[in-house]
């Protein structure tokens, strides 16, 4: 490799290392991260999975869809569309929690629902893992 040769290289890396890191689009910006847990009763079972939106990639396994629900609605919750369905009456609560952040802002959420088809239908894909 001549002198110029080497010198042009040395000064495109600087170059390269002096730009900022910046997703390639505004889809890739991270809209928050959340810890998401499923519980029994009197906690007599729990599982959890985290999720990071957009969720395409990662443990959860229905991330890409739970991130859409969440981003719609705006990282609440309490306002997830669900996917309303019929459910039996059985009684065997269980309690879902979100805890983390969306967009910088704290996110503390718990709700007890009669029984996990309840859960489901309220929630959608956010708690299906």
């Amino acid at each position: 490799m001549s002198v110029c040769s080497a010198a042009a290289a040395a000064a495109t890396a600087t170059a390269l290392l002096a730009l900022p890191l910046v997703p390639a689009s505004a889809e890739e910006q991270e809209e928050g991260r959340l810890l998401l847990t499923v519980s029994g009763a009197e906690h007599s079972w729990i599982r959890g999975v985290r999720l990071g939106c957009p969720g395409a990639h990662g443990p959860h396994p229905h991330g890409a869809e739970a991130c859409r629900d969440l981003i719609a609605a705006g990282g609440r919750p309490d306002a997830l569309r669900g996917e309303p369905h019929a459910c039996t009456l059985e009684d065997d609560p269980v309690i879902a929690t979100a805890k983390g952040e969306w967009h910088g802002q704290d996110v503390d959420w718990r709700k007890a629902f009669a029984n996990a088809c309840a859960l489901d239908a309220a929630t959608g894909p956010v708690f299906r893992f």
